[in-house]
């Protein structure tokens, strides 16, 4: 059976970004899937490490009859150092990358080892700054009426931690949302679900900026 070419391609860190990110383009009125195809092949690379390292980074800038590659990484707590992290990887394949990540998202025109253009781009969840993953980043798309109940879904995570919870202080924004899906209708809901679902708003403006970027990246 013969290999199928991939145009389009993002890396991501796991298998909640590889569900979450097609219902959030979808919700926002792109078609995922046209003539039994995604507009783009989402491959979860299984962790951090794997998204810089500089060996990866070229294989998969090199794959054949790729026109565009996308990274989506967490900032988690060192927004700066995993910046940079990720620019050293990918400078091996694209000298000229940008110092700064954008706050919009990098979109940068580059080739691949053997000469052929490339549309490259960076996001850096939540939002090319803050510290924060892809969890901080689904925070901001809880609508205004339910704050009140997401202010106090926070304070008992809080208390809980205080009571021997055993999630890593670095997982508190994971810990905070999912206290927060478990007390929605239907209780409990995975990540992509409540997009789908729209228990969690993809009209906001910080959806919008990542959904505005992917267009952007994949000339969609």
């Amino acid at each position: 059976m013969a290999k199928r070419l991939v145009p389009r391609k993002l890396i991501v860190e796991g298998n909640e970004d590889k569900r979450v990110i097609p219902e959030l383009i979808e919700k926002s009125g792109i078609q995922w899937v046209e003539q039994h195809n995604p507009i783009v092949y989402i491959e979860a690379l299984d962790g951090y490490q794997q998204l810089t390292d500089p060996v990866v980074i070229q294989a998969q800038i090199d794959t054949s009859n790729l026109q565009a590659l996308g990274i989506v990484i967490d900032a988690d707590d060192q927004p700066v150092s995993r910046w940079q992290s990720v620019r050293n990887a990918v400078c091996r394949s694209i000298p000229d990358i940008p110092e700064e990540l954008p706050e919009t998202g990098l979109v940068h025109q580059a080739q691949n080892s053997i000469g052929d253009p490339i549309r490259f781009g960076i996001w850096m969840m939540p939002d090319n700054r803050l510290q924060g993953m892809l969890e901080t980043f689904l925070a901001h798309l809880i609508e205004t009426e339910q704050q009140e109940l997401w202010q106090y879904a926070q304070e008992a995570t809080g208390i809980a931690k205080t009571k021997s919870a055993r999630f890593k202080q670095t997982h508190t924004d994971k810990a905070n949302l999912y206290t927060w899906l478990a007390w929605q209708a239907p209780p409990g809901r995975q990540l992509h679900q409540a997009i789908q679902e729209k228990i969690l708003k993809p009209e906001h403006p910080t959806a919008q900026r990542f959904v505005a970027w992917f267009k952007d990246l994949y000339d969609i």
